[in-house]
């Protein structure tokens, strides 16, 4: 290569350095604290600086404050331990970044808020509906104190989410805010605190209050069976099935003995009853067999309910090797 491209190489590099190396072209680090931004008077507390860049040096910065000391070794992320802590450690903390033999800081860090507690009397804390709660039911947990703070402040866990009101009078003469957490889920669930503060030090806080238990029940027809409700349902759905079973097989039984009522009773309706008076003369004389023709059929009828027998002898005569075949028919009409 020719030193005339090596040369504009090198100062083209250095040129993007020199820009990154001014406020606002950097990539601004972030600061956490570990193990909680709410640290209690007279612990310690880690303040933790990262960056994707190499920076070499850090330095970390309280607004309206002293400069907290700088870290020298070259690490992307920093440590600085801070404590034990008093109420002067309280307040806003940025943190910046910068390359070795570089007089230019990087932009500065979204502002980090550290907490300072235990140095008033705590306040107390309530839910207006009580600890045990249903989903979906509107939950406001009251925080109040003797002392006239200015806010009042809550937390759940002592996570990184706080939530604050200005405290407000109350008719018994202490102060106290309503934190409203309208209709709520099993996530709201947890352990809630609340502090109190003054305005003229606002990240100064009190004891925090006696820890409140927050459980939210989820309701009857949302919520899962519990691993005993199985068992119970099978018991159940068996009995149904046994229910439904007799009662199909009752309701068959019922209609088959309505089928057979139904069956029976016009026939018993249809049956003749005979008058037995005019029975001698309707009977048919079958002693003397030689005087009756062979072929006489007899018929007996019926009229007005009396038997009157009648004898048909067919024209035709067969021949007398024939066998004997008589009928009797009974002749039934009503008139």
């Amino acid at each position: 290569m020719s030193p005339t491209f090596i040369g504009l190489v090198c100062l083209g590099f250095f040129m993007v350095k020199r820009i990154w190396a001014q406020p606002g072209y950097h990539n601004k680090p972030s600061l956490t604290a570990w193990p909680s931004h709410v640290v209690p008077v007279g612990q310690h507390v880690h303040l933790q600086c990262h960056s994707h860049f190499g920076f070499a040096m850090f330095r970390v910065y309280k607004e309206h404050g002293s400069l907290v000391p700088k870290s020298q070794k070259v690490l992307s992320s920093k440590n600085f331990i801070m404590g034990p802590v008093t109420p002067a450690h309280a307040g806003i903390y940025r943190c910046y970044g910068s390359y070795h033999h570089s007089s230019t800081w990087s932009t500065p860090s979204d502002p980090l808020e550290i907490m300072v507690t235990g140095v008033y009397k705590k306040p107390s804390l309530l839910a207006q509906l009580g600890s045990v709660v249903m989903s979906g039911e509107n939950v406001t947990l009251c925080c109040h104190s003797e002392s006239s703070f200015d806010m009042y402040h809550l937390s759940r866990k002592e996570d990184a989410h706080e939530s604050w009101l200005h405290g407000v009078q109350s008719h018994s003469g202490a102060f106290q805010a309503d934190f409203p957490l309208g209709p709520v889920t099993p996530a709201y669930g947890g352990i809630y605190r609340c502090y109190g503060s003054f305005n003229h030090s606002p990240y100064v806080w009190s004891d925090p209050s006696d820890p409140l238990h927050l459980l939210v029940k989820e309701n009857s027809t949302s919520c899962s069976p519990s691993p005993t409700e199985p068992s119970n349902q099978a018991g159940n759905l068996r009995s149904l099935h046994i229910l439904i079973g007799l009662s199909v097989v009752i309701l068959l039984l019922l209609i088959f003995v309505f089928f057979l009522i139904h069956r029976w009773c016009p026939a018993k309706k249809n049956v003749p009853i005979p008058n037995r008076e005019p029975e001698v003369d309707g009977m048919v004389n079958r002693e003397d067999p030689e005087v009756e023709d062979p072929q006489e059929v007899t018929y007996s009828e019926l009229s007005h309910w009396i038997l009157k027998q009648k004898k048909i002898t067919p024209t035709s005569q067969r021949s007398e090797d024939t066998p004997t075949d008589s009928s009797v028919y009974v002749e039934l009409s009503l008139r």
